[in-house]
């Protein structure tokens, strides 16, 4: 920009990043061009002016620095114990180690469902999935299932100048109502409700189809060799899991044995796209690459990304280097491959040196299963480790273990490193890293996010949400419902499910009752014994379901 007065210019350069607030004023040159004898007047005049600028480009510069850089590590079907900083000791996980040494490590923390489309729906939206029809388990043609025009933590921290981007697992659908046209533009999706860059695994590596999208479009996909995505066999000859089984390098126990790819059989049918199939081994490969040249292209402006991992979801197959790093078999050595994305993602914010300038939350989308579909010796190999940690069930269990993870917040300098025991879950994402970046949270949206930032950040005194629904996967109505040291069960079904590891269906009474300060495993119904605690229980949860919200 060029400014000129009575034959004086000054010269500048504005800057900065697609958003209103991304001022980022940067003096490229000043030049003054005078006369000899310059009035006073006139010299008071150009210097007032500098002097403006000067304060405009050193308040666009604490602006930019006031707002941190934001990451949050969802890993898939990590459980509480699976960690050696929250106990693990067959497997050791020294990156995400160094975040809580350096950070804030929750006991309580959780996320907000024991699957994974419902957790993901929730930490996006700030809304309880089981609101809401269609959040259960995505299947693989399934359509968006977060709609254009809802407000979401990407939209939120865009419209705080933040550049947005996912990267990893998504299983949130795509396309509008009859789902993904897997040859053409896959929109609605990411970019439509408020990321600036997406690089996907569009549904979980269980299901179908094995292939990357990025932004809009399968990437690598041959129009030669167009995508097909079904859930029935195309034609009588095509291979499956249950014809071809002996082919298999990794046997299915129940339910995965449709298409095959790379040696796995997998939920739903698919024909095509050879030129775009990936190998599973490269998946956490390519998800580090990607994340890594994003921030570098960001590292001058607030950024937020979202690094969807899925290193432990089936089918585990982690890169052959980490093969035999722990001793719990693929499922251990998928815990220090994800460990060692976590120690990529920390060495090029230092290399950046924006490592101070960035706050990181570490967390998981459910808790922990075992033979989810395939033989992959999880159960034999797992011995004496306990992946939920002190708590019982897992991955489709609303005991605790299905839905109380691993939850750190790290931020040098800014987070006191230590122990929090604040209610804290990833549907108040949206609310606390709005509050965060100095964005309004409309009344309408993220109805059940809690602002609980100070939390987060370890401020003294500072408290966490007072209540937390937990749901399963949805479709059952089985929630439950934890307030202070009280935790109440609703099994609508009296079935639960995954509740000692094993992918069982256990029969359980409709309401159960637990203090989880004397009985942390839930093993001793007190429902009989405090009637008024479980009818208070048992209102607060029959309110909350009817308001239809929880955020006042």
């Amino acid at each position: 920009m060029v400014a000129e007065f009575n034959g004086i210019r000054l010269l500048h350069h504005c800057g900065g990043g697609p958003g209103p607030s991304q001022h980022n004023i940067r003096f490229q040159h000043v030049e003054l061009m005078m006369q000899k004898s310059l009035p006073a007047m006139r010299q008071r005049l150009v210097f007032g002016l500098l002097g403006a600028l000067l304060v405009l480009n050193n308040s666009a510069s604490a602006d930019q620095a006031a707002k941190p850089n934001i990451i949050v590590i969802m890993a898939d079907d990590l459980g509480y114990g699976d960690v050696s900083c929250y106990g693990a000791t067959r497997v050791k996980t020294p990156h995400i180690d160094r975040l809580a040494s350096g950070g804030l490590r929750f006991t309580d923390g959780y996320c907000s469902a024991s699957t994974c489309t419902p957790t993901r729906f929730s930490f996006l939206t700030g809304n309880y999935a089981f609101r809401h029809q269609g959040t259960g388990i995505a299947p693989p043609n399934s359509p968006a299932i977060i709609k254009p025009g809802t407000e979401t933590v990407a939209s939120l921290l865009r419209r705080g100048g933040y550049r947005t981007a996912v990267v990893g697992k998504w299983h949130l659908g795509l396309g509008g109502e009859q789902g993904p046209d897997w040859n053409g533009l896959l929109k609605p999706g990411p970019r439509e409700i408020g990321f600036d860059f997406n690089f996907l695994l569009p549904t979980t590596n269980d299901r179908v189809p094995q292939v990357y999208v990025k932004n809009h479009r399968v990437l690598n996909l041959d129009p030669n060799d167009p995508l097909w995505v079904g859930d029935k066999k195309p034609s009588p000859d095509h291979p499956t899991g249950i014809t071809h089984r002996d082919t298999l390098k990794m046997d299915w126990s129940h339910g995965h044995n449709a298409t095959i790819h790379n040696g796995i059989s997998r939920i739903g049918f698919y024909t095509g796209g050879h030129a775009a199939r990936f190998r599973d081994e490269d998946l956490a490969d390519q998800w580090v690459k990607q994340s890594v040249e994003w921030i570098e292209q960001q590292r001058d402006q607030p950024f937020f990304l979202f690094f969807a991992s899925h290193d432990l979801h089936v089918p585990r197959m982690p890169h052959e280097r980490f093969h035999g790093k722990s001793e719990l078999g693929f499922r251990g050595d998928s815990i220090v491959q994800l460990d060692w994305c976590v120690g990529e993602l920390l060495a090029t914010l230092d290399r950046l040196k924006i490592a101070e300038n960035t706050l990181i939350v570490f967390c998981s989308d459910n808790g922990p299963v075992l033979d989810d579909g395939y033989q992959d010796s999880a159960i034999e190999k797992n011995g004496d480790h306990r992946p939920s940690g002190p708590f019982r069930g897992g991955k489709y269990s609303i005991f605790e273990g299905g839905t109380r993870t691993p939850f750190i917040t790290h931020w040098p300098g800014k987070i006191r490193p230590g122990q929090s025991d604040a209610l804290v879950c990833t549907v108040d994402l949206p609310a606390s890293l709005a509050k965060l970046a100095g964005v309004e949270l409309p009344a309408d949206a993220c109805t059940d996010s809690f602002d609980v930032l100070n939390a987060l950040l370890g401020v003294d005194g500072a408290a966490g949400r007072d209540h937390l629904i937990q749901q399963d996967n949805g479709r059952t109505g089985n929630l439950g419902l934890r307030a202070g040291k009280w935790k109440l069960q609703r099994h609508q079904n009296r079935q639960a499910r995954n509740v000692e590891m094993k992918l069982v269906n256990s029969k359980v009474p409709q309401f159960q009752l637990f203090d989880l300060e004397q009985d942390p495993q839930e093993r001793h119904n007190l429902i009989d014994k405090q009637p008024a605690v479980a009818a208070r229980l048992k209102a607060q949860l029959a309110s909350l379901i009817e308001a239809g919200r929880s955020r006042p």
